[in-house]
């Protein structure tokens, strides 16, 4: 239990009496009925009815032990007007009295989720310090768990930042089953909490035999603001008085914004004005705030003896409608309406079913009808409903208990639409141009294509794309109600793009050229030049020999690649170093004195060299150079120094391409400055 140790030896007769508490049922104590808060106001609660219904969640504190629940609570409701923090403090009538609080944000929501949705809590405390409580500037910035009076908790948490059109609720809850009261007063904080809105007369109609009117305010007013005898409401002409007035929801609330006058007599045929005044209670109807409708406020309205009425209007229909909503001037009877869609026909360009009608009903009676088809009306037109006596023998009856005549009520449709579209091509080498449309029809007055990234608004549109490239397109059409999206990928490659890849850009002598054509695009010619040697015109031609000149040289191959209808060409070279000879030898001397002759040292033309291992020792047998690139020299230095003259010692190993055979070799050469 909630402040354990203490709360035992000074409440165990509290607890005991608490077992017995009955539901709460006072008005205020329930989320449901809680007191709407004018901001100025300061809330006076001399006793709280002890009740409790529900545990309730408490961040921070929940499974500490402590029981949190709605005892012996009230609840004050109130909305966000403009956005800023919220003050409030509870005051104990007597000294050793403490009260808990908790906030909860209900905006759209059952005030009884409460006692289920944890993430509505907003802040509170229920500190078990003695004295005020509340929300101030100096409070935490958390919330307050059950605590020893003894340990001077802080009873007051941070004032909360409150939001603009939310609506709020407060719970104020006594631990105790005896307790003197409090007063709750709002102020400190700098959000506003006071309906800006003035009270006034909204609408006001008769019923049907003209013997009570139902009048509407615009906003909530106080319960004990009115008199049961009507004593606020006269009419002119003064044909009859008001004798009653009877609030909607004063059983279960503090305010109402609607109310029954009952008349002493029926009226008679003409217009009226209903008028407010001071009652009986010297005021007229006062809000939350106090603040009255003024008296002398008046509405105006018109009373005829019912007579038969004619549908007014069908409701507004989306695209391929499945139904319809048929309106009348007054409401109607659901028991009139068939279920099974009886009381209706269906007539235009396609056929109709109706599979089904009903309304919205409330206390038997429905603001309109809604007739349901077997499927939805996809093509577009003039269609006339039929309303007639169904098979259940009756037609509809208005809420007076007046048949509906027999009549013809027209209604238009709108065709569905269809975005497939079309387009054409003229293709170019470097782009494409390309028309795109759409046929129209159905009633379509918008456009809208969008081509990757830009957007364009007409039936037609002609656009050039990359001719290598890949395109998102989509159009949106619409007649007003019907839309439809197409869309498609377009992907092109027409772009004439030469290119090929070799296996080695140094051959020997007596190893052919091995050529992979891997041009993109679309192409239809092809022309291949081996420097001035020779052409070939295959898309992948064979592999082509060099002559053997036994001399080193370098050739450059050339790729045409073209497509005829376009004119495109586009081309591409490679240089191909066929060398004199490929045989693996190892020279004895080198002179690297930067002549430009003889100045490197390796093996020659190790072309065909596979794991290839070349090494260079000096006469003490220091490894001064070594590689596994065959095309790698020897500059003749040490650690970048360069050598004299002398003997070095070089090991080369290798396996031979062709033979496969392993090969290893030994030797010295000489360097010579």
């Amino acid at each position: 239990m909630k402040k354990q140790v203490l709360a035992y030896l000074i409440f165990l007769s509290s607890s005991l009496q608490f077992i017995f508490a009955q539901p709460c049922t006072t008005l205020g104590q329930t989320p449901s009925t809680a007191f709407p808060v004018c901001g100025s106001t300061v809330f006076t609660q001399n006793s709280v009815p002890i009740c409790a219904t529900n545990s309730l969640y408490v961040p921070g504190c929940s499974g500490d032990g402590a029981s949190y629940e709605n005892r012996n609570p009230f609840f004050y409701r109130f909305t966000c007007y403009q956005s800023g923090t919220l003050g409030f403090t509870i005051n104990p009538l007597a000294a050793n009295e403490d009260y808990d609080w908790q906030l909860y944000d209900i905006t759209g929501r059952n005030p009884d989720e409460i006692f289920t949705n944890r993430n509505i809590i907003v802040t509170g405390n229920w500190a078990g310090t003695y004295g005020p409580t509340g929300a101030s500037a100096t409070g935490v910035n958390f919330i307050q768990c059950a605590s020893d009076p003894a340990a001077g908790a802080n009873a007051f948490a941070r004032m909360p930042d409150l939001i603009i059109g939310h609506e709020y609720l407060l719970l104020v809850s006594h631990y105790t089953n005896t307790q003197s009261g409090y007063t709750l007063s709002f102020s400190g904080g700098t959000a506003v909490i006071t309906d800006p809105l003035l009270p006034k007369l909204s609408t006001v109609k008769a019923d049907c035999d003209g013997k009570v009117l139902r009048l509407k305010l615009n906003k909530k007013v106080r319960c004990n603001s009115l008199t049961l005898t009507g004593s606020e409401f006269s009419l002119a002409p003064a044909v009859t008085t008001i004798i009653s007035a009877q609030p909607d929801s004063c059983t279960q609330a503090f305010d109402f914004d609607e109310l029954t006058l009952t008349l002493a007599a029926p009226l008679t045929n003409g217009n009226y004005e209903l008028i407010i005044n001071n009652g009986t209670d010297a005021n007229s109807l006062l809000d939350i705030c106090g603040r009255p409708i003024p008296p002398g406020d008046k509405l105006t309205f018109t009373y005829f003896i019912p007579q038969p009425i004619f549908a007014d209007s069908i409701g507004r229909r989306g695209c391929a409608p499945d139904s319809i909503n048929l309106f009348f001037p007054k409401r109607i009877l659901c028991s009139s309406i068939d279920p099974a869609g009886t009381d209706f026909l269906v007539t235009g360009p396609s056929v109709v079913s109706v599979r089904a009608a009903g309304g919205n009903c409330i206390n038997g009676k429905t603001d309109f009808v809604t007739i349901k088809f077997n499927r939805p009306i996809e093509k577009g037109g003039t269609y006339q409903l039929m309303l007639r006596a169904g098979t259940d023998t009756t037609v509809l009856v208005d809420e007076c208990g007046l048949a509906t005549p027999l009549q013809t009520v027209s209604f238009n449709v709108a065709d569905t639409v269809n975005a497939a579209f079309s387009y054409n091509a003229t293709l170019g080498c470097q782009k494409n141009t390309y028309l795109f449309s759409h046929p129209g029809g159905d009633g379509i007055n918008s456009w809208k294509w969008t081509f990757n990234a830009s957007t364009v608004n007409t039936q037609t549109h002609t656009i050039d794309f990359p001719s290598s490239s890949t395109n998102n397109i989509s159009l949106i059409v619409s007649n007003g109600i019907c839309s439809d999206t197409a869309s498609t990928q377009l992907v092109i490659n027409n772009q004439v793009k030469a290119s090929f890849t070799i296996a080695d850009s140094i051959l020997c002598p007596e190893d052919k050229l091995k050529i992979t054509n891997t041009s993109t695009g679309t192409i239809d010619s092809w022309l291949w030049r081996y420097d001035a040697l020779s052409t070939n015109t295959q898309k992948d031609p064979p592999p082509f020999q060099f002559p053997n000149i036994n001399v080193e040289r370098t050739y450059r191959v050339r790729l045409v690649a073209g497509n005829q209808a376009l004119r495109c060409k586009d081309s591409t070279e490679k240089i191909i170093r066929v060398l004199n000879h490929c045989l693996i030898e190892v020279p004895t001397a080198f002179t690297p004195n930067n002549d430009g002759l003889n100045d490197w040292f390796s093996p020659h033309n190790a072309l065909k060299a596979i794991n290839y291992h070349f090494r260079v020792f000096n006469r003490w047998g220091q490894l001064v150079f070594e590689t596994r690139n065959w095309m790698d020299k020897w500059d003749g230095r040490i650690n970048g120094q360069p050598q004299g003259t002398g003997v070095y010692v070089w090991v080369l190993s290798y396996t031979h391409r062709d033979t496969g055979n392993p090969v290893f070799r030994k030797g010295t050469v000489t360097l010579i400055k």
